[in-house]
Order: C-alpha cells, then sequence, then structure tokens
C-alpha cells in the first residue's frame, strides 16, 4: 500500500473518529449545561479559532518543510534548529494570549455576549480559564503539523482518537457526577490538553534526527521560509476572516442561547470538513514531494484522483445531509423543537462548506509550489463583501443569510479562480477538473438523492427506524452513483470485478 493511501484510510480512521466523539457527546453536553452554556462553549471554541490568526503560518510552513526535509531538503542540524525557532516563538504568543485573554474577559462578557440566564462573573471566569485550554489545544497544532508534514499520520490519527475518545467520556463523566458546570468542563479540558501537548511534542522530538549539537533558535534557519510563512499568514488570516467571521459576528448579534443552536448547526455540518481533511492532510506532502522531485506527470494524475476522491466522499455525504438534516438531527437531538429549529441551518451550511470542499485540492496545491497570491487577492476581495454583508443582512433576514452568503460567494470561487490558477499550474487540465472530477459528480448525485428525497416520507420523532432508512437509502444511492459517474470509481469497481473474477476460475 502506498503512503498515501495508508496516509487517507488512517485519517478516515482517526478524524472520522474524532469527529464521531463530538457529535455523540453533544447531545449530552447540552442536556448537562444546557443551550446557553452550551453556546458560550461555541464562543470557547471561535476563540481557539481565531488564535490560528497569530499562528503566523508557522504551523503550515513547518509542515511543508518536514515534508522537503523527508524529500532530502535539508540536514539533521537544521531542520533541529528551525523547529526550536518555531517552539521558542510558539511560547512568547502563548504567554501573550493568556494574559491578553485575561485582561480582557469581563469586557467581552459585559459589552460583547447577549448572556441571559448565566451568571457574568461565571462567564467572565470561565473566559479566562478557556486561555489555557486554547494555548494547549494551539500547541498541539503545531506538533501535528510537523508530524504530519513527515508522513506519520498513521500514528497521529490513533492517538488524536484516543485523546476525542478520552475527551468526550471524561466531559461527560465530570459532567454527570462531580459539576455540570462550564467551569468543571474546562478544568478537565485543559488537564486532557497538556497532557495531549506533551505526547505530541515527545513524539515529534523523537521523529527529527540526531545531533551532535543541540538545537538553539537560529534566524538563519527562519529566513528562507519567511516569504512562505507570510504568504500563508496572511491567508491564513483571510481564511479565517471568510469561515469564522459570521461566528464572531453572530456571537454579538444573537442572543448566546440562538448563538448555540447556531452552533449546533456548525458542528454537525463542519464533519465534513473531517471526511476533507482525511484527503487533504495526505495530498498536501505528496503534492510537496513529488514537486521536489520534478514528477509532473505523477503530479498531475495524483492531482485529479485526489478531487475525484474528494467528490466521491463528500459529495455524497453533504447532498444526503443537506435533504435529510432533520431526519438526522431527531435521531441526534431527539428534540423535534432543536431539529425543526437548527435543519434549515445544516441544510444550507453543508451546501457551502461542500462548494468550499471542491476547491481544497486545487488550493493545496498552490501552496505545495508556494505560490499564494491568488488565493490572498481573492480572499481579500470576498472578505470585503463579507462582513459588511452579515453584518448588515443578518439583522434583517435572520441567521440563514449567513450561510446563503457563504454559497454565493463559494460559487463565484469556482467560476473564477480555478481557471487562473489551472493557467499557471496545470495549464491543459482545467476542463477535465471542471467536468470529471467536480460538476458531473456532483450534479448526478444532487439529481439522484433529490429524486429519493421526495418520494419518502416526511421525517417524525415518533418514527426514528424509519428515519434512519431512508438516511441508509439515500447514502447507499449517493455512493453508488459517486462510483459510477467518476473515473477513479469506474476503475476502482472494475479492478475488483476483476479480481474477483480471478478468484472463481
Amino acid at each position: 500500500m502506498s503512503s498515501v493511501k495508508r496516509n487517507i484510510i488512517s485519517n478516515y480512521i482517526g478524524s472520522g473518529w474524532s469527529s464521531l466523539m463530538g457529535i455523540v457527546f453533544t447531545p449530552l453536553y447540552v442536556h448537562y449545561l444546557g443551550i446557553e452554556a452550551y453556546g458560550l462553549i461555541g464562543v470557547f471554541t471561535m476563540l481557539q479559532t481565531w488564535l490560528f490568526l497569530l499562528d503566523m503560518g508557522i504551523t503550515p510552513t513547518l509542515s511543508r518543510e518536514m515534508a522537503r526535509f523527508d524529500a532530502g531538503a535539508y540536514d539533521s542540524q537544521k531542520i533541529r534548529n528551525f523547529v526550536r525557532s518555531l517552539e521558542i516563538i510558539y511560547i512568547f504568543i502563548a504567554i501573550t494570549v493568556l494574559i491578553g485573554l485575561l485582561l480582557v474577559s469581563d469586557w467581552i462578557t459585559i459589552n460583547w455576549l447577549q448572556i441571559e440566564t448565566l451568571n457574568a462573573s461565571v462567564v467572565a471566569n470561565a473566559l479566562s480559564l478557556s486561555g489555557v485550554f486554547i494555548v494547549l489545544r494551539w500547541f498541539s497544532g503545531l506538533y501535528r503539523g510537523a508530524i504530519m508534514g513527515l508522513q506519520q499520520q498513521v500514528w497521529l490519527n490513533y492517538t488524536s482518537a484516543l485523546f476525542a475518545t478520552v475527551r468526550g467520556l471524561g466531559a461527560v463523566g465530570v459532567l454527570a457526577w462531580i459539576s455540570p458546570t462550564v467551569f468543571a468542563f474546562l478544568i478537565f479540558q485543559s488537564v486532557l490538553a497538556a497532557i495531549e501537548a506533551i505526547v505530541l511534542a515527545v513524539k515529534m522530538h523523537f521523529l527529527l534526527p540526531k545531533s551532535d549539537k543541540p538545537s538553539y533558535f537560529s534566524i538563519d534557519s527562519l529566513q528562507h521560509v519567511w516569504k512562505f510563512a507570510a504568504g500563508m499568514s496572511a491567508n491564513s488570516l483571510q481564511a479565517l476572516l471568510l469561515t469564522q467571521v459570521d461566528k464572531l459576528l453572530l456571537s454579538k448579534l444573537l442572543p448566546i442561547a440562538e448563538f448555540g443552536y447556531y452552533n449546533l448547526a456548525i458542528t454537525l455540518a463542519g464533519g465534513l470538513y473531517i471526511l476533507m481533511g482525511a484527503i487533504t492532510n495526505a495530498a498536501y506532502p505528496q503534492f510537496v514531494l513529488l514537486i521536489e522531485r520534478g514528477d509532473s506527470q505523477t503530479l498531475i494524475k495524483t492531482y485529479h484522483k485526489l478531487s475525484q476522491m474528494l467528490s466521491m466522499v463528500v459529495a455524497p455525504t453533504a447532498i444526503v445531509l443537506a435533504f435529510y438534516s432533520e431526519n438526522v438531527l431527531l435521531l441526534w437531538m431527539n428534540n423535534e423543537s432543536t431539529a425543526k429549529a437548527v435543519a434549515p441551518l445544516v441544510s444550507l451550511l453543508v451546501v457551502g462548506y461542500l462548494l468550499n470542499g471542491m476547491l481544497q485540492i486545487p488550493y493545496f496545491l498552490q501552496l505545495a509550489y508556494g505560490w499564494t497570491k491568488l488565493n490572498l487577492t481573492t480572499n481579500f476581495i470576498s472578505i470585503l463583501i463579507l462582513v459588511p454583508a452579515v453584518y448588515i443582512t443578518v439583522p434583517i433576514y435572520g441567521v440563514k443569510a449567513t450561510p446563503i452568503i457563504w454559497i454565493i460567494l463559494n460559487i463565484v470561487y469556482i467560476v473564477v479562480t480555478i481557471p487562473i490558477m489551472h493557467s499557471r499550474l496545470l495549464p491543459n487540465e482545467m476542463w477535465s477538473w471542471y467536468q470529471k472530477d467536480i460538476v458531473l459528480p456532483l450534479l448526478s448525485i444532487f439529481a439522484a438523492i433529490s429524486a429519493l428525497y421526495y418520494v419518502m416520507p416526511v421525517p417524525s420523532i415518533n418514527q426514528p427506524i424509519v428515519n434512519i432508512i431512508d438516511i441508509l437509502l439515500a447514502a447507499i444511492l449517493g455512493i453508488i452513483v459517486a462510483f459510477l459517474v467518476t473515473p477513479l470509481g469506474r476503475n476502482l469497481l472494475k479492478r475488483n470485478i476483476h479480481i474477483k473474477s480471478l478468484k472463481f476460475r
């Protein structure tokens, strides 16, 4: 089995299990904490995501340079100095963040969040404590990037799955038997995050080559990557604004309980990014490796194969979830009013996430080439549109306006930026990408599942078995169509049929 296939399979096992743990335990969090306190956890998650703004492109740069080291671009001492330099920068940023959250927690509680029943002092104290958890999880991200760049994704995914299980089970245990409060939840999560960061740090340093000299902070080791890191930092800022500005504005515009419902929709729909990440995390280091070797033919084949794989895996899941969001929510939350409130948001969000996901393989190819300008330019224009659009439309049309704006932006990306990207990097592959990799699979799967949806019974909380059957039938149909309409899927079917025919001879 090739390293790419092995990494993708392990990514699906690890990220899929981690996502499953989050989905399984969310109803229990809501049960013990209440929807308003769960909305507050959504605020903590949002702050954790915004912290990646201060990453300054460090993590993707480290992942890229580790992949280049794996291809022979570094000696042992240089890569160790490079890693040590980034760790020291991270420590400085972490201390700054902890102090900053401590200073602004009261202001956020009073002037930003719309709290209805929670005690303001409890919320402020929880925000201060969340800084510890957020920083530790952020540190883990640095080590994850390094381990992924070294293509040790099998170990990383199994470790992540283990911690996700302990994180969910332990949190529910704390809420059920010790204290059903946000403060107790955060204390447990912070302790576990510290253990996880230590485990990942030890593993990363074990993977680094031995050297006779101790590693140290080195300006020289950073100079040759600063342009890429700066471009990635700008990209990260823009990506953050595009994907998180809705949550930031909604945390201000909505009561915290209503923000909790939006966070539920994000939790369910966001599972798509787990499916995407399993492929893109394996794609990025492989692209870097092929570019370093100058193997353009294998690069093109890998690009199309991974694009089709993304369509085959993500499109059926997204389209089923878009049509059957209420069925899923009834099974998940076992609450009819919650399902009615959240289902339309889930349907709209997954469409936007699906369209954005189709852009991931082209995006990571650009990063592998070190070309960040196109993404910077298009994202900058989009941000100028997105921020005022959300702020103006949500008070008028409600929270549904946010995912609709995101859908429109991603359609524009697919139409405008993809031709520019292909003309520079893969000039003869654009129409093949549009037709075979993206448009035909998406439209075919959409047509099949939508036809089935309109002949199936209306979802009901009193018929869970019927809801499950509806979802399974739609998923099976979507997967079958995905295999039939993509070259990769047909080849896999032919190969499987050929192997079986040989066994019967």
